[in-house]
């Protein structure tokens, strides 16, 4: 890992930790307000430049359980690749129901920072049965690294 994707990764770490304690709220994106778990990957990586501020569309709550759409992972392979074994800075994603659908940001090992219903931005670790019982994914983004500050 060069100097700039540190830097980058600790910059997606440190927006991440600046989400916590946000409630949870369906399809809103505003700091210490509400914000799901697209929203608040795509508010964290747009934050620090490496990622543009994308709409992911109209999605009703509990879409996973009732369509196979894989809506998730189709923007996330726009801006990443799937890796085998994630460092801090990148993407978990969970399949709950029919789809992949939950999303965290990787603080290390263990530990993510997701928007969780119910709970809201919190820490959690990835080896509690809510997620340890689900499949999960891990995306790393195509543009670490880039000397233009991820701007395509």
């Amino acid at each position: 890992m060069n100097a700039l994707e540190a830097q980058q990764r600790a910059a997606v770490v440190a927006e991440a930790e600046r989400w916590l304690r946000t409630p949870y709220q369906h399809r809103q994106h505003l700091l210490g307000v509400g914000v799901d778990c697209a929203w608040l990957l795509i508010e964290v990586y747009n934050a620090v430049g490496l990622m543009p501020l994308i709409d992911p569309g109209p999605y009703a709550q509990d879409w996973h359980l009732h369509r196979s759409e894989e809506r998730y992972l189709d923007w996330l392979d726009r801006y990443g690749h799937p890796v085998e074994t994630p460092q801090h800075g990148d993407m978990a994603v969970w399949r709950f129901g029919r789809t992949y659908s939950h999303g965290a940001v990787v603080i290390d090992e263990h530990r993510v920072i997701h928007a969780y219903r119910d709970i809201g931005v919190e820490y959690a670790d990835m080896r509690e049965e809510r997620l340890a019982s689900q499949l999960v994914r891990y995306y790393t983004l195509n543009l670490y690294g880039v000397s233009d500050g991820g701007q395509q």
